[in-house]
C-alpha cells in the first residue's frame, strides 16, 4: 500500500504494509491441523492402554521390588565375627548397581501407578468388572505389596524414622481394606464363596498381610506385625485346603495365567521371612516354611507340561515366574545365614542368580516386545466392558 506526503519538499514516502499472504495462512492451517491430529493420536493410544490396562501389570514392579530387596540384602554389611566366604564376597558388588535397581523400581512403580489411577478416572466400569472378577481382584494387593517392598528395600529411610511409619501406614491400610472385603464374603453371606472362586492368585492376598507383617516388625512394632502374620496365615491354611482340594473354582483359571502357579511357593517363602522378622532369628518355624516352599518350587518345576500353553507367546504373565522366585532366593539368603553351611550356601547361590537371571530376561523381552505387553486376548483385560475417555 502507497502512501503520498506533501511537505515542504516535495517528496513522496512509500509505506508497506504487510498482508497475510496465501501460504502463510495455509502454513498455519496445516501446523493447526498437525497439531489436532498429533493429540488425536496420542487420545487414541491413551484410550487403548488403559483399555487393556488392569491390575496384573504389577507384578513387574513386584518382581523389581523384590529383586531391589534381594539385593539390598546380599550387600548389607556383616559382623565382622561372620567367616561367611561366600557372603563377604557379595557385599563386595558396588551399591551403585543396587541404587540404580530401586530407582528402576521405584520409577517403574510410579508410572504403572499413574496408569492405574488415570484407568479408575476414565474407565471406572472397567475397574469395577476388574474388582467383582475372581482373578482380577486379587491383583489389587500387588501395588500396595510394591509399595511396601520398596520402603523396606529403601536405601534413603530407616525403619525407625518416623517417614517409616507414615508410610506403612498408607501401604497398610489398603490391604487391611481388602482383607475385610475379599475375606469377609468368603465366610459370610456374601455372593461368592471361596469354593468357588479359589484360585491361585487368591495367594496375593496373603501375601499382602505377610509383607505388612514383615515391614512392621522391622521398625519394632511387635503387636502389628503378630495381627498380620495371624490374619494371613489363617486364610492362607483355608485357601490352601481349598486349592488342594480342586474343586471348580480352580478349574477357572485360563491357560495363560499358569504362571501364576509359581505362588504356590511365593507364599511360604514370605511367611518365613516375616516370621523370622517377628521372631528375631530364622528359627525352626522359618524354616519349615521355607522347606515347605521348596517342595511346591521342586513340584511345579518338575512339571513343565502345565506351562507349556502359557509358553508359546512372551505376555505379561510371565512375569509371575519372577516375584515367587526371588521371595523363594530371600528365605534361602536368610536360611544361609542362619545355618552357615556349604549346601545352604549353594542353594542361596542358585536361586540367587536364577531369579536375577529370570527378571533380567524378562525386561529384555519386555524392551524388545513392548506391543506383546497388551495384547487382544488377555484374559483379565477381556472381560472388561469398554468406557471411552470423556
Amino acid at each position: 500500500m502507497a502512501k503520498l506526503t506533501q511537505g515542504s519538499q516535495s517528496q513522496i514516502e512509500l509505506t508497506i504494509v504487510p498482508t497475510p499472504t496465501i501460504r502463510t495462512i495455509a502454513t498455519k492451517n496445516n501446523q493447526h491441523s498437525l497439531l489436532i491430529v498429533v493429540v488425536r493420536r496420542i487420545k487414541e493410544s491413551l484410550r487403548s492402554i488403559l483399555s487393556r490396562f488392569h491390575a496384573g501389570y504389577f507384578r513387574i514392579s513386584l518382581s523389581l521390588g523384590g529383586q531391589a530387596l534381594l539385593w539390598k540384602t546380599l550387600i548389607e554389611p556383616i559382623d565382622v565375627d561372620d567367616t561367611d566366604t561366600v557372603r563377604h564376597v557379595l557385599r563386595m558388588f558396588h551399591p551403585t548397581a543396587f541404587l540404580a535397581l530401586w530407582f528402576l523400581a521405584l520409577v517403574t512403580l510410579i508410572l504403572l501407578s499413574f496408569l492405574y489411577v488415570l484407568r479408575c478416572l476414565f474407565f471406572t466400569k472397567m475397574v469395577k468388572v476388574e474388582f467383582l472378577n475372581h482373578v482380577g481382584v486379587n491383583y489389587l494387593f500387588a501395588p500396595w505389596i510394591s509399595w511396601l517392598l520398596l520402603l523396606q528395600s529403601a536405601p534413603f529411610v530407616a525403619p525407625k524414622e518416623v517417614s517409616y511409619l507414615v508410610l506403612w501406614w498408607i501401604f497398610a491400610v489398603p490391604v487391611v481394606a481388602l482383607d475385610v472385603k475379599i475375606y469377609g464374603q468368603w465366610f459370610t453371606k456374601g455372593k461368592k464363596f471361596l469354593s468357588t472362586v479359589a484360585n491361585p492368585t487368591s495367594q496375593i492376598s496373603v501375601i499382602g498381610n505377610l509383607v505388612g507383617a514383615q515391614a512392621a516388625a522391622n521398625m519394632g512394632w511387635k503387636e502389628c506385625a503378630v495381627c498380620l502374620f495371624s490374619l494371613g496365615m489363617v486364610h492362607y491354611l483355608v485357601l490352601f485346603v481349598t486349592l488342594y482340594q480342586r474343586l471348580s473354582g480352580g478349574n477357572r483359571l485360563p491357560a495363560m495365567l499358569r504362571p501364576v502357579f509359581f505362588l504356590f511357593f511365593a507364599a511360604p517363602s514370605v511367611a518365613s521371612l516375616a516370621w523370622a522378622s517377628i521372631a528375631g532369628a530364622f528359627d525352626t518355624a522359618s524354616k519349615m516354611l521355607f522347606f515347605l516352599s521348596l517342595f511346591f518350587f521342586t513340584s511345579l518345576v518338575c512339571r513343565p507340561a502345565l506351562f507349556k500353553r502359557s509358553m508359546r507367546r512372551f505376555n505379561v504373565a510371565w512375569w509371575a515366574y519372577s516375584f515367587p522366585l526371588t521371595v523363594l532366593a530371600l528365605a534361602s539368603t536368610e536360611y544361609a545365614q542362619e545355618v552357615k553351611g556349604g549346601i545352604a550356601n549353594v542353594l542361596m547361590l542358585l536361586l540367587s542368580a536364577l531369579s536375577a537371571l529370570v527378571a533380567i530376561c524378562l525386561t529384555v523381552f519386555s524392551l524388545l516386545n513392548p506391543k506383546m505387553l497388551l495384547p487382544d486376548n488377555d484374559p483379565i483385560a477381556s472381560l472388561h466392558i469398554d468406557s471411552p475417555i470423556s
